[in-house]
């Protein structure tokens, strides 16, 4: 999946930031010169038995609560995800890179209440080298995510 021909497809407005390589959603803040809770960070969490798994997305300047996205998503016990697991579901991004469009990997997405409460998210495109900046509005209509709390202050 070619995130920005997807987004061109569905007449989305974007724009598209090259920067320095980054490894980490601070650092991708840090590049951008915006703020943490500007960053949408993806995590690849993997329920119990590891036949089903769930994105959760959230600002680079908090950490995830398993319990609280359990919750929301009705129990079920949630692990983090292994690189390895990452790269098998998203073969066309770079190593380490998960987009916040799980609908497009079959992988239903969750987002922190907190991210809605910003007009605009940026986050990695496909690769470590680039991201995208996209009103919240319209990322919540094309990926259609269940919002709820589930982030905490590092």
């Amino acid at each position: 999946m070619d995130i920005v021909s997807f987004l061109e497809k569905e007449e989305c407005s974007f724009e598209l930031f090259p920067h320095e390589p980054t490894y980490s959603a601070q650092r991708l803040a840090q590049a951008l010169h915006v703020k943490g809770i500007e960053v949408a960070k993806a995590v690849l969490l993997r329920a119990d038995d590891g036949s089903k798994f769930v994105i959760a997305v959230l600002p680079a300047n908090k950490k995830i609560d398993l319990q609280a996205a359990s919750r929301l998503i009705g129990g079920v016990r949630l692990h983090l995800a292994t690189e390895i697991e990452i790269a098998a579901r998203c073969p066309d991004c770079e190593f380490g890179v998960l987009p916040p469009f799980g609908s497009r990997f079959g992988i239903r997405t969750i987002v922190d209440s907190s991210l809605a409460e910003d007009e605009d998210i940026f986050f990695d495109a496909m690769t470590h080298s680039e991201a995208i900046r996209m009103a919240f509005t319209d990322y919540q209509k094309l990926e259609k995510t269940l919002v709820g709390p589930f982030a905490l202050s590092e």
